[in-house]
């Protein structure tokens, strides 16, 4: 079991992180992984569970209390008030309403379903996340050949694909028919989609193709939507997308869904031109390295600081979350990922993340069959001033050279001379995951300037498409503490 304790400096020489972990008490008798959740303006926190029941956490008694039930697998929500919540069920899109006051949903108003559904087991759907204007972006997974779908089926038939209807319907024999289907396939409306709706569900655009498995969808302080998919085929290793209206993204097995789609077969289309029509990572999160499955982005509030301007996001397999530093080059969003929480006693299998007004930080977890934990952890802010941590990274020039600009929230008294550079990339195939490629060490010249030392200048040769890993491990601030998030991966998709 793993015990939560407020965060402390592990040595002297430690990022003295001022934040305080707590884990909150489960709600009695109910599944308490928890797949949607948002806070109110009173400071409650609501979340849907696997099991389907929404609960509303108070966080002065610790008590929960039950708002609604009887929802399908809901692995999304967004409180339009503290009476009127949106969950992604696996079906549609529901409106619960507590309509008489009495702190239960008395109405479950379908908003949304108008997207295919096969009934195999992996066409999850997440969201949504709500935009400046207040439209709904919600994200639809492919289905696997780990199994097949079912005899009655929603939404129209693609007939693209090597079996027919009656081949694709799961049954005796499916293991010996399974690797015609694709390892991931999209044959009814939109899965492999993120779909914008308005408000009230009664219109759809198909906003962009390309996704995997968007179980993080979220939208950032700019109103740009992101997803964060997982690694897989097509997938060398977990990427981050800043999506693009009409762009393709990467999984081709949903292209059959793009209007006049006359290309046949998508998954067998040769992969230099899928190369030339996809949308490129903004980031990528190096598996085993840095995540293995991330999930949900959320802005960080001006409250947080020098985190301000950042995205968080969720990681289930380590223990520990991520921020994205944008960094705009060439008209396109690209960026830097730094780990978050390392050393602490966050733990893993965080899923689902949540800022409140007072600025507290709140943490579902869910493990699903895979690895991870379940419950709500609480992470209050304190003294964020104080923090030496990293407050963005740009990739421009100086002096002629290509060079990293990292800006510090301390100024930096030791260490720039220890810091060091490697690249790599991952494959873009169609086989499960990559290993890294084009491994090297980068030549970096560093040095200290800016208002008060607080900015870091790494004079290096940066390669269009590659991460490039810095290990800022050797900073020291005045206090002699190391940095929070001592490592940089930063995704150099287009060069200045």
């Amino acid at each position: 079991m793993i015990r939560y304790l407020p965060y402390f400096a592990l040595a002297a020489t430690a990022a003295a992180a001022p934040f305080a972990i707590e884990k909150m008490p489960n709600p009695p008798g109910v599944d308490p992984q928890i797949g949607g959740m948002d806070t109110l303006p009173d400071g409650k926190v609501v979340a849907a569970f696997h099991r389907g029941e929404v609960m509303v956490f108070d966080p002065a008694a610790k008590t929960w209390k039950k708002f609604g039930e009887g929802l399908h697998e809901p692995l999304g929500l967004v409180a339009e008030s503290p009476s009127n919540f949106l969950v992604m069920q696996r079906a549609e899109l529901t409106r619960l309403k507590d309509t008489d006051g009495d702190g239960r949903a008395d109405e479950y108003e379908t908003v949304f379903d108008d997207f295919g559904m096969s009934g195999n087991y992996h066409e999850f759907a997440f969201g949504p996340a709500k935009g400046p204007d207040g439209s709904l972006y919600i994200g639809l997974n492919v289905a696997s050949n780990g199994a097949g779908i079912r005899p009655e089926i929603r939404g129209k038939w693609s007939e693209i694909g090597d079996l027919s209807f009656e081949e694709m319907i799961h049954g005796d024999g499916w293991g010996k028919r399974a690797g015609k289907a694709g390892r991931m396939y999209a044959r009814v409306p939109w899965r492999g989609w993120v779909l914008k709706v308005s408000p009230d569900g009664k219109s759809m655009e198909p906003y962009a193709s390309g996704f995997r498995s968007p179980d993080g969808i979220g939208v950032d302080q700019d109103g740009n939507v992101l997803v964060t998919d997982n690694q897989g085929d097509w997938r060398g290793t977990s990427p981050l997308h800043v999506v693009q209206k009409g762009g393709f993204h990467g999984h081709p097995a949903s292209l059959v869904w793009t209007e006049g789609w006359n290309k046949g077969d998508p998954l067998k289309l040769p992969v230099a031109e899928l190369e030339k029509m996809r949308v490129k990572e903004s980031a990528r999160f190096p598996q085993g390295d840095l995540a293995n499955s991330p999930t949900q982005p959320v802005p960080f509030p001006e409250s947080w600081g020098p985190f301000a301007g950042q995205v968080l996001i969720g990681e289930m397999n380590q223990s520990r979350l991520v921020r994205f530093l944008p960094d705009d080059v060439g008209g396109f969003r690209q960026g830097a990922l730094i780990p978050m929480f390392d050393g602490t006693s966050l733990g893993n299998g965080n899923h689902r993340l949540a800022f409140g007004k007072d600025g507290t930080l709140w943490v579902g977890k869910t493990h699903l069959s895979w690895a991870g934990a379940e419950g709500l952890v609480k992470i209050t802010p304190s003294g964020l001033d104080k923090l030496f941590t990293v407050k963005s990274v740009k990739l421009g020039k100086d002096g002629g050279k290509q060079a990293l600009r990292i800006t510090l929230s301390q100024p930096v008294k030791a260490g720039a001379e220890g810091v060091k550079v490697k690249r790599y990339g991952y494959l873009y195939h169609k086989g499960y995951g990559s290993p890294k490629t084009d491994e090297a060490e980068v030549k970096v010249e560093a040095k200290v300037t800016g208002t008060g030392d607080r900015e870091l200048v790494l004079a290096l040769e940066a390669k269009e498409g590659a991460i490039h890993q810095v290990d800022l491990s050797s900073l020291r601030d005045a206090s002699g503490a190391a940095l929070e998030g001592k490592v940089i991966y930063y995704q150099a998709t287009k060069l200045p």
